[in-house]
């Protein structure tokens, strides 16, 4: 469970809270898994799940099959208008993952048949090289969202190829305390801009419940059985906190409507950059940065109107 520590704790600490094993970073007492044993099957699983969950997070249309390589590629070099030639590279990324897991699955089939796989195979050296490829194309793909690139999921396969499982899963701790920070970062912004208006009370007490039902989402496998709780509450606190928002009284005037307006968008927006956020398990830096900017400007717009 995701608790906030304010004494010193050393990043790393594991220790059961409530009765669940837990491991501490950056603030945070995140639930903690243990990792499968290091094994070219476990990489495996680990590869194919990563690359799932980024296809799953980016913008349509480049999940082009590994077998299409050489097409793509051949019409990524043939382009020369510069953003037909950004969609065509983001193509080219998604086939160079879907390669890199091809080949990285028979060499776990062939090990599974007593064939002796190791780390300088010709065939592991394409592997990692075309997750280094895709790495470096992966820069210009944007999130679903289109506000911005996630490079640190495109980096997540290649890390996983890389380093032993049991340092891959450490390194999603670290992560995921860096996202549970963007969380409570864009909850308390959303309250403390809204502080002097009337639909401070309404929102505050939902503005929480839903950031601790989004840390719980972040540090919740998609294979634990606790996720059949989790995530409907999650999604029920996310519609709880935009049900919460009140409609202007009817003898509210113009400045009045519109500043409710305002203040029910940037709610919204709040609910949905932590969505994705906690989907993504990923801080998004420049969607938060201009979010809040929206939040200052609105509460330059209050300070006006006063």
């Amino acid at each position: 469970m995701c608790i906030a520590m304010t004494e010193p704790v050393e990043n790393g600490t594991r220790r059961d809270i409530e009765g669940v094993p837990s491991i501490y970073y950056d603030g945070y007492w995140i639930m903690r898994y243990d990792p499968p044993r290091d094994s070219l099957t476990a990489k495996k699983q680990l590869i194919v799940a990563l690359t799932r969950r980024l296809f799953n997070h980016v913008e349509h249309g480049i999940n082009v099959p590994g077998t299409r390589l050489a097409e793509v590629r051949r019409a990524y070099e043939a382009e020369n208008h510069p953003e037909r030639k950004r969609v065509k590279g983001t193509m080219l990324a998604g086939a160079l993952f879907n390669r890199a897991t091809d080949i990285f699955t028979k060499l776990v089939e062939l090990q599974e048949l007593g064939v002796e796989i190791r780390p300088d195979n010709p065939l592991m050296r394409e592997c990692g090289g075309c997750l280094i490829e895709a790495l470096e194309f992966g820069k210009t793909v944007r999130h679903r969202s289109g506000a911005e690139c996630l490079d640190e999921l495109w980096g997540e396969p290649f890390k996983a190829f890389s380093i032993p499982v049991e340092a891959f899963y450490e390194s999603r701790y670290i992560k995921i305390a860096q996202t549970m920070r963007a969380i409570d970062r864009i909850a308390d912004k959303i309250v403390n801009t809204l502080t002097h208006t009337r639909l401070f009370n309404a929102v505050r007490q939902p503005m929480k419940e839903f950031a601790e039902a989004a840390k719980r989402k972040c540090e919740t496998l998609r294979t634990d059985p606790a996720i059949f709780d989790v995530w409907p509450s999650f999604v029920v606190s996310g519609e709880r906190l935009l049900n919460t928002i009140p409609e202007p009284l009817p003898t509210s005037s113009v400045s009045e409507k519109r500043a409710i307006e305002d203040a029910s968008r940037l709610i919204e927006e709040a609910k949905t950059l932590i969505t994705y956020i906690t989907r993504a398990r990923v801080p998004m830096p420049k969607s938060t940065a201009e979010f809040f900017e929206g939040c200052d400007r609105y509460r330059e717009s209050l300070d006006h109107r006063e």
